[in-house]
Formats: C-alpha cells, sequence, structure tokens
C-alpha cells in the first residue's frame, strides 16, 4: 500500500462489559480510498469495535490513531471533529423533519439569531451531486423509502466533511436494487478519497465491493481475507470456526390438508390505502410458501392481518378451520399460530425484560410457567436455560435484559419461543434479516424441521435466495396481489424477477404485462 501513514489503525483495542469480553486487543488497518470489510458472526464485537471508533464507548486498553498521530475519542463530538462519520442500521433521524433539518440537526447554520436554511439546502444539494446521493432537500424524512433515507445518514457524515465513513449493515435494510444503488455511491465515495468500513453479514456483498477484509470471532481478530481470492465459503468458515453449509439440504415436501386459507383478503395499511387487495391463498400441513416480493407490496400488512395485528376490511381468513379474521392475536396464538416478525424490536421481544422472560411472552400463563395466578420462576428459569442451549443464544446470563444482546441473538430468542411451542402455523417474516451465516444455517434447518415435523409455514422473506432456497411453492406479491404461484421447480431467478416487477413472463404483449401492472 502507500508509504503513508493509515487514515485510521486501531492497536490492541480492548473493551469490557460485565462478564463478557467483547473487545480482546483489536488491531484494525483503514487505507485513504479503501473499502473495508468487517465480517463476524453476532457477537463477535463488530458492533463494539465500532462504536469504541465513534466515540460511543471508551475503551479499557489500545489506543486508535487518525494519520499516524494517536487520538482520544470520547464521544461522537470528537470522531466527528476527526472526520468520522457513521451510518447506523437503525438510522438517526427525525421522521417528522425535512432532510434539511435532519442534516442541520447539531449542527446548525446561523444567520444571526436565526437557522440560515438555504445555506444548508444549498451545500446538501452540492454533496448530493458531487457523490451521486439524488435527494429532494424539502422531503418530509417519514415520506422516504428506506433507500433515500439511508442516503440522507450519509449526507449528514459529508456534511461534517468526513473522510472516514463506518456503514452498519448497511444493506440489511434494502431491496436489490437500493443495494446496487449504495454500491453505486461507495464507489463514488471511495473515487473522492473516502475510506469505508463496511460491516455485513452478507458474503457476496463483501466479496463484491471490498478491498480488503477483516473478520472477528469472539471479539478478537481472527484472519485477513483478500476478496480477489476468497470464496463465501472461505470467509463462513473463518467467521464460524467450522464448515458451513451454505446451500439448504431438504427432502421433497409431503404436503397434506390445508392449514391457512385466505380468500380475498382486503387490508388497509396505517394511511388508510389498500395494501392487500382481495388475496387469496393457501398453505398446506408439511410446505413452505414463500411469499416474494420488493418490501412494501402489501406482505407486511398481510403479514400482521393474518397474526391478529392488523384489522381485516373483507375477505376470510381460515385456520385450522376456524375462522378467525379480526381476532386478537392470543386467540390465534392458541389456536396454534407461531410468528416471527419482520421488525423484531417493536412485535417480538420486550426490550427491557430479561432474556428468560422473552421466552415465555406467550405462554406465561399457562402451565408450566404459571401456578394461579403466580408465575413459575423455577420453569421459566429452567425452559429460558434449556432454550439458550438449544439455540445457541449467545447472552451473559438468562437474567440480562433483552435489548442487551445483539440483533442475531434478540432474533435466536425469539425463534426459539416461537418454535417450541405446540403449533401447526407458522408464520415467518424476514427470519435472518441481519444474521450471520452460522445463524442464518441454523435457522434454516429450524424451519425445515418445522416443515417435515408437519407444519404449514408461510415465508416472507425480501432475500430471494432464501425464497428460493427454503420454499416449495413460490407465490410473489405485488401492488397487494398475488401475480402468481409457482412450484420450485418453475421457481427461477428470472421468472421470480419479473414477477417481482409485476412483469409476468407469459404475458403476450406490453399492453397485457400493463394489465398485470395496473392489477
Amino acid at each position: 500500500m502507500s508509504q503513508t501513514p493509515p487514515v485510521l489503525e486501531v492497536r490492541g483495542l480492548t473493551k469490557r462489559f460485565p462478564g463478557v469480553l467483547a473487545n480482546d486487543h483489536i488491531n484494525l488497518t483503514l487505507h485513504k480510498g479503501e473499502v473495508l470489510g468487517l465480517l463476524g458472526e453476532n457477537g463477535a464485537g463488530k458492533s463494539t469495535l465500532m462504536n469504541l471508533i465513534y466515540g460511543l464507548y471508551t475503551p479499557d486498553e489500545g489506543e486508535i490513531l487518525i494519520n499516524g498521530k494517536p487520538v482520544t475519542i470520547k464521544n461522537p463530538n470528537d470522531a466527528i471533529a476527526l472526520g468520522i462519520g457513521m451510518v447506523h442500521q437503525h438510522f438517526q433521524l427525525v421522521p417528522v423533519l425535512t432532510v434539511t433539518e435532519n442534516v442541520m440537526l447539531g449542527n446548525e447554520s446561523v444567520n444571526g439569531p436565526f437557522l440560515d436554511r438555504r445555506a444548508a439546502k444549498k451545500r446538501i444539494m452540492e454533496i448530493s451531486k458531487e457523490y451521486g446521493l439524488e435527494v429532494n432537500p424539502d422531503a418530509l424524512i417519514q415520506d422516504l423509502p428506506v433507500g433515500v433515507q439511508q442516503r440522507v445518514e450519509i449526507i449528514k457524515a459529508l456534511y461534517r466533511k468526513a473522510d472516514i465513513l463506518i456503514l452498519d449493515e448497511p444493506s440489511a435494510v434494502l431491496t436489490p436494487q437500493e443495494t446496487r444503488g449504495l454500491f453505486s455511491i461507495m464507489r463514488s465515495l471511495q473515487a473522492r478519497g473516502v475510506s469505508l468500513i463496511f460491516i455485513s453479514h452478507k458474503l457476496k456483498e463483501v466479496l463484491e465491493i471490498c478491498d480488503a477484509i477483516n473478520v472477528l470471532r469472539l471479539g478478537k481478530v481472527v484472519g485477513e481475507a483478500n476478496p480477489k481470492t476468497s470464496t463465501e465459503a472461505s470467509l463462513a468458515s473463518l467467521m464460524v470456526g467450522r464448515e458451513v453449509i451454505l446451500q439448504v439440504e431438504k427432502a421433497p415436501a409431503k404436503p397434506r390438508e390445508p392449514v391457512l386459507v385466505l380468500q380475498k383478503l382486503v387490508v388497509e395499511d396505517d394511511r388508510k390505502l389498500i395494501a392487500v387487495d382481495h388475496l387469496s391463498l393457501t398453505v398446506r400441513a408439511g410446505e413452505i410458501l414463500g411469499i416474494a416480493g420488493v418490501q412494501g407490496n402489501g406482505q407486511t400488512e398481510l403479514v400482521e392481518a393474518i397474526t391478529g395485528l392488523r384489522s381485516v376490511l373483507a375477505g376470510h381468513m381460515s385456520i385450522n378451520g376456524q375462522d378467525l379474521a379480526n381476532h386478537r392475536p392470543r386467540r390465534i396464538t392458541e389456536t396454534g399460530v407461531a410468528h416471527v416478525p419482520e421488525d423484531r424490536s417493536k412485535n417480538g421481544i420486550v426490550g427491557s425484560f430479561p432474556v428468560k422472560d422473552n421466552m415465555v411472552l406467550q405462554t406465561y400463563y399457562i402451565g408450566p410457567f404459571s401456578i394461579g395466578i403466580l408465575t413459575n420462576d423455577k420453569a421459566i428459569n429452567e425452559n429460558a436455560q434449556k432454550l439458550v442451549k438449544q439455540y445457541d443464544v449467545r447472552t451473559p446470563s438468562i437474567f440480562v435484559s433483552v435489548n442487551k444482546l445483539s440483533g442475531g441473538n434478540q432474533q435466536k430468542v425469539i425463534v426459539a419461543r416461537e418454535f417450541e411451542r405446540p403449533n401447526n402455523l407458522l408464520v415467518v417474516a424476514q427470519p435472518t434479516r441481519g444474521l450471520d451465516v452460522g445463524s442464518i444455517e441454523f435457522i434454516h434447518k429450524q424451519i425445515i424441521r418445522m416443515r417435515d415435523a408437519g407444519t404449514a409455514v408461510l415465508l416472507v422473506s425480501t432475500e430471494l435466495d432464501e425464497i428460493l432456497s427454503l420454499s416449495d411453492r413460490v407465490a410473489v406479491m405485488f401492488s397487494g396481489k398475488i401475480i402468481d404461484v409457482l412450484s420450485i421447480e418453475e421457481a427461477s431467478r428470472e421468472n421470480v424477477g419479473l414477477l417481482m416487477a409485476g412483469i409476468h413472463p407469459n404475458a403476450r404483449d406490453t399492453q397485457e404485462q400493463k394489465v398485470v401492472i395496473d392489477g
């Protein structure tokens, strides 16, 4: 590399929490204009390391150097002053403010006693043009797609003159199209001398976009990899410490009787617009029906309607032969429905509750977890200890608040709770979002196990590879409708990709395609 010092160097960085050595004497080097990939399992210490660099945590040992000089970073203001910016996985934006107001926040331009929005807006437009970050400075954040909100976060960092940019799981909530746009932006930043740290669980992305890769395991750097000579399998093995089976292995399905039957279901979104439009669908015992589609085509509202979290306007919903449309979530759960929600923090866990209590959120009021009106703490604790071991939940203790765990371990808590209850319908939405390859492999095996035990599985995922590898049939959802249901043999990437865009491969001409798209 260049003889000039690295723009960022970490030497022996160590961080301890009660009962956990999160970072263990980590060394890391980032050069000017480089994209450095950071890989590791959930709980490997990636986020802790980035929080140390960004000043959200203070290291117990070690040092950080910027352009060859040791620095002290006590808080994010120190990091920003040193040219370090960070785009968090969960965006730090105020929904009711405009793009300009969000970018200015904490770094306001003033003209006398007044905010100088015009100067800020001009600077935002200059940054947008220079780096290919197309965004309307006057738009409200709440009206922007996720991919555009991410651009706003990047603009915020560049507005503060960041030349080192940390991207924490930047593609976890993006569609494939938005991810391509993100990579284009990253290359534009790189060409202008910005150095990037790219944290991701998606091995294909790391191999595609990064110049160098560091792998963390159990708080240590266990290896460095060259993306030109590495493979997904070699990276996965380095991350997990064993060989990882990246292909889902499953026997042919043996579907039986219908478990979930939807007939002309109509559901509104939060804006009172039709999100699920006269949708009909059947899921049978012993099969996995995957719903493919770009995020925002009604999948969220469909899952919420099935699980009792959203009202049904019209149509019928039968589960195990019972009409359960507009019943309460507990009533639906008690009929044998398990639900892994797409938004784990909102609908899957109670963050302030300990791990042990999150493991019984659906069953705390029945035996053996309750005795009359009292909870049976012994049974709850034993259940948690068993599930933590069985599902490899990385936690210091079952008594730790679940919001102290990494996102992937929170997901394992939800999966353990839902999969280990007696159920005959499993509704899983984005089950592996933000998970590492080892956890993905494990959860995929559990979904197959449930299917083989006779459970009907409705799988909703924006990850097309996940849909194609797990599903026995694939239903493609576009603009609130199921526009086709394919056997897994028919469901090629090309066919499903066209359907996801609202274009039926068998459409005879442009007019017919337009009819499909317009519904």
